[in-house]
């Protein structure tokens, strides 16, 4: 048997462990590592989710990446027809932004449907309801929800996590999340979520980029209670294997229509904030969010360098069918350099873009004039004005973000108990 002393030195020395371990995780030094074999993802442990599933009747939420590889027993097969095979009693599928087999552009409004593969009643999560309704929910007994996040607030399906989270609370249903990794799980950015802003861009009180996965911040929103009401669903969570939040990911599939690259994930985060301004961030071009640009003539001092990229944004149905500025010649920058290079090493978001665009509409009174199209938009997107109102002023954001850092340390400990994977490998 120990001694009291023994016990309560062990606990002074455990106590520093635990503080030193979340001083280094709240430092936001994260080093960019390689998984040194393949990281497996929570939809692909098919006999544990079976089991859970078993005499439950299931709804599934999920998209075009809810499907299982080569090295699996069902390549390129869709959750929902593999779990089918296997017995499950699916009797519905919930459809985000983007459709359940991903043919959908971004913003587009989802209709009920019938899958025509399955015959399965597809209900829409992005139309005139964002949040299953009690009715919707009054034959099912679990949802499993299994999609690929890329770890900025704004990318709406962790709202649609959330509201899910939520509905299912408060029918009494469980929730069954399939985790997998973060492409931006290895640095925590940006302004916090002021509630004045929360909207379908920016729902859950974390910080541009979190570094979180779905399964974590599913854990979290029950443990800080999120969700309205405190509502708490019995929740369960599938995780990753062999992943650390450090890790270097590249998709296997493309997670919407606009993000077609690895270099597109990694540069999402830093020109989403150009979405709600003139610029073009190459929506109706082969590679958006690799590049930006203007029309010519629009700004009479161009960010653009001595060798302009130019472009011209053509209508694409099923990615960007109405595109900014279509048909007209921009000129501009070509950011697939900078995002590799971030991509390499990391951290990837990066202010200066939106700065220096933003600097090129300023007119000789010192206003910027003519840059930003949706001033409310920005603002949800940022999930505060306080970065417009900076930009409108001419002031350096590399101070605003010394502002939010303070709130940034905050957030990186309170999420520490709801990690399920190390921040850094080894």
């Amino acid at each position: 048997m120990y001694s009291m002393n023994y016990l309560s030195k062990l606990n002074v020395f455990l106590t520093c462990i635990l503080s030193l371990s979340v001083f280094l995780n709240c430092s936001g030094q994260t080093k960019r590592t390689s998984a040194p074999h393949r990281i497996s993802l929570g939809h692909e442990q098919i006999d544990q989710i079976v089991e859970i599933a078993t005499d439950k009747r299931v709804a599934i939420v999920g998209n075009h990446t809810s499907v299982l590889f080569a090295d699996t027993p069902n390549p390129n097969i869709h959750l929902v027809d593999t779990l089918l095979v296997r017995a499950v009693d699916i009797v519905k599928v919930f459809a985000p932004e983007h459709g359940f087999r991903g043919d959908h552009a971004n913003g587009d409004h989802i209709f009920d449907d019938i899958d025509p593969k399955t015959q399965l009643p597809i209900l829409s999560l992005h139309g005139n309801s964002r949040k299953p309704s009690q009715e919707s929910l009054s034959d099912i007994d679990l949802i499993i929800f299994d999609i690929q996040d890329v770890g900025a607030r704004f990318y709406t399906y962790l709202s649609t996590l959330l509201l899910v989270m939520e509905a299912a609370a408060e029918s009494n249903v469980e929730v069954l999340v399939l985790d997998r990794p973060n492409p931006h799980g290895h640095h925590v950015e940006g302004p916090m979520l002021d509630p004045a802003f929360k909207s379908f861009v920016g729902w859950a009180p974390v910080p541009v980029i979190h570094g979180m996965t779905f399964g974590e911040l599913a854990k979290m929103a029950v443990g800080e209670g999120w969700l309205e009401g405190d509502a708490t669903p019995r929740l369960t969570v599938i995780k990753c294997g062999g992943y650390a939040h450090s890790d270097r990911v590249m998709l296997s599939i493309a997670p919407s229509p606009n993000l077609p690259t690895h270099i597109s994930v990694e540069l999402y985060p830093s020109l989403c904030f150009l979405e709600p301004t003139n610029v073009s961030i190459g929506r109706g071009t082969p590679t958006p969010f690799e590049i930006a640009g203007v029309p010519i003539g629009m700004i009479p001092n161009s960010p653009a360098g001595k060798d302009p990229l130019r472009f011209t944004p053509v209508s694409m149905p099923g990615a960007s069918p109405n595109p900014k500025h279509e048909n007209v010649v921009c000129v501009g920058n070509d950011f697939k350099s900078k995002g590799e290079e971030w991509w390499m090493a990391g951290p990837s978001w990066d202010l200066s873009i939106l700065e220096t665009y933003a600097h090129s509409f300023r007119n000789d009174e010192n206003e910027i004039t003519g840059f930003f199209t949706s001033k409310g938009f920005f603002d949800k997107l940022a999930g505060t004005d306080q970065l417009r109102l900076c930009i409108e002023k001419g002031e350096d954001l590399e101070a605003l973000k010394a502002i939010w850092d303070k709130d940034l340390k905050q957030f990186r400990m309170d999420r520490h108990p709801y990690l399920l994977y190390p921040i850094q490998r080894n």
